[in-house]
């Protein structure tokens, strides 16, 4: 991984990620996809599914298929200062990307594999997921989908040249549903468990950003997909702002809960800061750092 020094000036985009969870016969897995090579934004790193908010997710015709109103799911994401109709286009837009990228798709009752065959089928004549969805008369059920954190790009950068006000969700996916990548954006479509992806992290066999390593840290801690759920239930989500600095030469991403950040609250367990050294991110602490 490289370094970005640039400063970013334009605004953050929306988007929205999706935490997959099962349980495995170890434990709680994620999902995890590898992005194509050539990808402008972290091409060949291991990523959440998701993408940016797009306009259509937010068209209020396509609204009125959701299972919660618009005021419902401003309320849940705990953003009151965003209008209602961004608010639960942020839900479509991860659905959305969960099924664009790695074909799982969620909010569908039962039947849902069913379901997927027949919208691949239309994609693949050339609708939109929306086309494809209003084709198939189907509803989304938001209620699966549960807000987890807030990540905001520093305007000084350190991975990425662009901006994202990304909301992360977590939802248990369907024992029905197969992930796949799509040979485009994706390469690889992984289950794994937390610790095991910080240790193939650690061993340089995957690479990981910033997000997903504090995100792997922190779901790290739980057991199944049920008690990750229940935490998600029983907080609001958190905003992470990280705030990079330079130290003896080395740039160093620090997080709430941090001496040095603004905001004095940690808001996940682990490592309070990352530091770029050896072309990477590690904690102070170094594996340990991540595992304890």
């Amino acid at each position: 991984m490289e370094l970005n020094t640039t400063i970013l000036t334009a605004p953050p985009l929306d988007a929205a990620t999706v935490v997959m969870l099962r349980d495995g016969p170890g434990g709680l897995q994620v999902l995890l996809m590898r992005r194509h090579q050539a990808s402008n934004v972290l091409g060949g790193a291991y990523v959440f599914p998701g993408g940016k908010l797009d306009l259509e997710d937010q068209n209020p015709a396509w609204l009125q298929r959701l299972s919660q109103d618009s005021a419902t799911l401003n309320q849940r994401l705990n953003e009151p200062d965003i209008p209602g109709e961004r608010a639960a286009g942020l839900f479509v837009a991860a659905m959305r990307e969960a099924y664009e990228e790695c074909r799982v798709l969620l909010g569908c009752t039962p039947h849902a594999q069913t379901q997927a065959q027949a919208l691949l089928q239309a994609l693949r004549s050339g609708q939109s997921w929306h086309e494809a969805f209003a084709a198939q008369a189907l509803a989304l059920h938001t209620e699966p989908l549960l807000p987890w954190c807030r990540w905001i790009t520093p305007r000084q950068a350190s991975v990425t040249n662009k901006r994202f006000d990304t909301r992360f969700f977590v939802t248990q996916v369907p024992d029905d549903q197969l992930a796949e990548h799509d040979n485009f954006e994706a390469t690889e479509a992984l289950w794994i468990q937390p610790r095991e992806a910080l240790l193939r992290y650690w061993d340089r066999e995957i690479e990981l950003a910033p997000p997903q390593i504090m995100s792997l840290v922190h779901l790290s801690r739980h057991p199944h997909a049920q008690s990750v759920l229940a935490e998600a239930q029983n907080r609001r989500p958190p905003v992470i702002e990280p705030e990079p600095f330079d130290q003896d030469g080395i740039r160093t991403i620090c997080y709430p809960g941090d001496p040095r950040h603004s905001v004095r609250q940690a808001a996940f367990p682990g490592p309070s800061r990352l530091m770029f050294k050896n072309k990477r991110f590690e904690p102070e602490t170094g594996l340990a750092g991540l595992l304890d």
